[in-house]
C-alpha cells in the first residue's frame, strides 16, 4: 500500500502548478465547464482572465452557474473576448446577463450533464476538491452538481482541479483520481456561506400550511431563503423525515439535531441523505464533510425525475415569482431579465408526481409592491409581458400563498380559477374574477 501511496503523491507533485502555469494550458476558442458556486475554482478562473486580459487568450466560453464571487472573467473589460454563459444567473452574474454582457442558457438541472456533453464542446473542465486521499481521489465535494459528471463523459482535452482544505469531502458517486487529472493547483481560500435570512410573518403562515401536509416518514426537498427556513421550524414536530435534494441547506442539519431526519423509512436509499451540491453556512460543510450518512451525487442522478419519483411520500418545495389564472408558474425572471434560473424545479415537480403520496408545492407572496410604490398581485389572469414559464400548467400540483393551498393539478380551468382566487390577496379577488369572465374560464 506505501508504494500505490507515494505513486499518487509523487504524480500530484508532477501534475502540481501556479494557476498562472495552468492558464497557459488554455487555448483560443475553449469552451469551459466549471461546476456551481463555491465549485468554481477562483484561482484558476482569475488567473485565465489575466492571460485573457494580456492578449493571451481570446473567444473564450465560460459555463457555469449560481455564481455567489466576484470573478476577474466579469470584468466588463473581456466582453468580446469571453462569453459568460450561466446555467443558474445569481447575484454575481445578474446584472451582467440583464445587460446582454452575459447569457443565459434555459435548462433544467437533471439535464445539464446532457446539455454539456450533447450539445457543446467542451475543451476544459475544472472544478474545485478536497484534498487527494491515500488512494489518489479528490472529491467534488459540496458542489458535485454538473461539474464532475461533465469532466467525466465530455471528453475535455484539459481537466483541472483546484485544490482547497475547505471543501469538505463527501461520500457517493463524485470522485476524481488524480491519474485523470491534467493539472492539480492549490488555493486554501474558505467557501462562500450564505447570510440568515429573516423570516417573515407571511413566511410562517405559508410554512404552516405547507407543514400541515406533510406526514411522518415522507422524503423533503427544499429550496433556499426565508420560507423554506420557516418550513423547517414547522417540521420540528415530524418523525423520521429523508432527504432527497438537490440542494443540502442548513435548514435540514437543524431538522436532524433535532431528531426529525432519520432517513430511516426511506424506501429508496434508506438511512442516506441524497443531495447533489450543499450551499449554506460552515456548520453545513462541517456536517456534510466524511459523513458516512450523506452522499453527494451528479444532478443527472438527483434529479432525475424517474430517480426522485422511486421515493415514496416525496415532498417538493420551491419558490415562484408568479402565477396566472390557467396555473402557469413563472419562477426564474422579472419581466425579461433572467432572475434565476429554471434549475431543479421542474426536475422535483414531475418526479414528485411519479413518487407514491408525493407531493409539489411551489410558493409565493400574494402581492408584491411596484417601483411606484403600488400593490400588485402576484396571481394574474395571465402571465406578465416577458415572464417565462418554468413549471407548465400540466405539471403544477400545488400553489401556496400566505392565504392558503391551491390544489390545481388535474383540475379544469374553472376549478382553477376558484382555488386560486381562493388564496389570492382579498383586494385582487374580484378583479380576478371579472378577468376570468372576461377570458372565458368561468360562465
Amino acid at each position: 500500500m506505501s508504494n500505490m501511496v507515494n505513486k499518487w503523491e509523487e504524480l500530484y507533485k508532477q501534475k502540481l502548478m501556479s494557476a498562472d502555469e495552468a492558464a497557459k494550458l488554455f487555448e483560443s476558442g475553449d469552451g469551459i465547464v466549471a461546476p456551481l458556486s463555491n465549485g468554481q475554482p477562483l484561482g484558476l478562473v482569475n488567473a485565465v482572465a489575466k492571460r485573457i486580459r494580456e492578449g493571451g487568450l481570446t473567444d473564450i466560453l465560460y459555463v457555469s452557474g449560481v455564481d455567489v464571487r466576484w470573478f476577474d472573467l466579469y470584468h466588463p473589460d473581456l466582453v468580446g473576448k469571453v462569453t459568460i454563459d450561466s446555467g443558474f444567473v445569481a447575484p454575481a452574474t445578474r446584472h451582467g446577463v440583464g445587460q446582454g454582457m452575459f447569457t443565459y442558457t434555459p435548462c433544467r438541472l437533471g439535464e445539464t450533464v446532457d446539455m454539456i456533453s450533447r450539445c457543446r464542446e467542451v475543451d476544459v473542465c475544472t472544478m474545485v476538491v478536497s484534498p487527494m486521499d491515500k488512494h489518489g481521489f479528490f472529491s467534488t465535494g459540496c458542489n458535485v452538481d454538473w461539474g464532475w459528471e461533465a469532466a467525466k463523459v465530455s471528453n475535455p482535452r484539459v481537466i483541472i482541479v483546484e485544490v482547497n482544505e475547505n471543501m469538505p469531502r463527501t461520500y457517493g458517486n463524485n470522485q476524481v483520481h488524480i491519474s485523470e487529472v491534467t493539472a492539480v493547483i492549490e488555493n486554501h481560500i474558505p467557501l462562500v456561506e450564505l447570510p440568515h435570512i429573516p423570516i417573515t410573518d407571511k413566511d410562517e403562515k405559508i410554512g404552516r400550511f405547507i407543514a400541515e401536509m406533510i406526514e411522518d416518514g415522507s422524503c423533503i426537498q427544499i429550496g433556499i431563503g426565508s420560507m423554506p427556513n420557516s418550513l423547517a421550524n414547522f417540521l420540528m414536530d415530524k418523525k423520521d423525515l429523508g432527504i432527497h435534494s438537490e440542494m443540502l441547506t442548513d435548514s435540514m442539519v437543524d431538522l436532524y439535531d433535532a431528531g426529525v431526519i432519520s432517513c430511516n423509512k426511506k424506501n429508496f436509499m434508506p438511512y442516506k441523505w441524497v443531495g447533489s451540491f450543499a450551499l449554506g453556512t460552515r456548520k453545513l460543510y462541517d456536517f456534510i464533510h466524511e459523513n458516512p450518512m450523506v452522499e453527494m451525487h451528479s444532478t443527472k442522478f438527483v434529479n432525475d425525475p424517474y430517480i426522485i419519483g422511486k421515493n415514496d411520500n416525496m415532498i417538493s418545495v420551491n419558490g415562484t415569482m408568479e402565477v396566472d389564472l390557467s396555473g402557469q408558474c413563472a419562477s426564474e425572471s422579472i419581466g425579461f431579465m433572467q432572475y434565476t434560473g429554471t434549475g431543479g424545479q421542474l426536475d422535483f415537480v414531475q418526479g414528485t408526481w411519479r413518487s407514491k403520496g408525493g407531493k409539489s408545492f411551489l410558493t409565493l407572496y400574494s402581492t408584491y409592491t411596484d417601483k411606484n410604490g403600488e400593490v400588485q398581485s402576484k396571481i394574474v389572469p395571465s402571465l406578465s409581458n416577458g415572464m417565462f414559464t418554468t413549471v407548465s400548467r400540466t405539471e403544477v400540483q400545488y400553489v401556496v400563498t400566505e392565504y392558503g393551498v391551491a390544489d390545481l393539478k388535474g383540475q379544469n380551468l374553472r376549478t382553477r380559477v376558484k382555488e386560486l382566487m381562493s388564496i389570492a390577496h382579498p383586494d385582487f379577488r374580484p378583479w380576478l374574477e371579472w378577468q376570468a369572465r372576461k377570458m372565458n374560464f368561468i360562465p
